[in-house]
C-alpha cells in the first residue's frame, strides 16, 4: 500500500514521503495513529496544501521535546527496593518503575519511551537509561537505585 507520511518516521521516512509499505502495518498502526494518509491523488493534492501547517507543528513538537530533554537531562531519579546484603534486588527496576518516578516528578512521559541497553537493573547502583522523547531526542537519564535492607 502506498501512504504519504504526516510525521517523521523512523526506518521508513520524513514528514511529506510517500512510501510503500504493507498493507497491515498502515492500517493496523500508522494510519489510526495519525501518522499517515493513503496516498490518493486527492490526499496528496490535500498534503500539499496543508504541508506548511504540519511542518509547523512538527517544529513545534520537536521543540517542545527538545525542552523537555534539557530538564530531563539534569535530574537524577532515584528509585528504592528491597535489597540484600550483597546489593542485589528482590526484585528489578523495569522501564514502568522509571516512567512512574519521573511522572510523580513532573515529567510527562510513559513507558514506551523508556529504553534500558542493558536490560532491567538487579543490582544496587547508579546506572544510565536513555529516554526516547522523538524521533530525533533521545536523552540520557541517570538512575540511582537504592537499597532498603529487609
Amino acid at each position: 500500500m502506498q501512504i504519504i507520511l504526516l510525521d517523521k518516521v523512523v526506518n521508513l521516512g520524513a514528514l511529506g514521503d510517500v512510501v510503500r509499505v504493507k498493507d497491515g502495518y498502515a492500517r493496523n498502526f500508522l494510519i489510526p495513529a495519525g501518522r499517515a494518509r493513503r496516498a490518493t491523488q486527492s490526499a496528496v493534492a490535500e498534503f500539499a496544501e496543508r504541508r506548511a501547517e504540519l511542518e509547523k507543528s512538527a517544529a513545534a513538537k520537536l521543540a517542545d521535546a527538545q525542552a523537555l530533554g534539557e530538564k530531563l537531562a539534569a535530574v537524577t531519579i532515584k528509585l528504592s527496593q528491597k535489597a540484600g546484603v550483597d546489593g542485589r534486588l528482590f526484585g528489578s527496576v523495569t522501564n514502568h518503575d522509571v516512567a512512574d518516578e519521573l511522572v510523580k516528578q513532573g515529567f510527562s512521559v510513559n513507558k514506551s519511551q523508556i529504553r534500558m541497553p542493558h536490560g532491567v537493573l538487579k543490582l544496587v547502583g547508579d546506572y544510565t537509561v536513555k529516554v526516547h522523547l522523538h524521533t530525533d531526542v533521545t536523552v540520557d537519564a541517570r538512575v540511582s537505585v537504592l537499597g532498603e535492607t529487609a
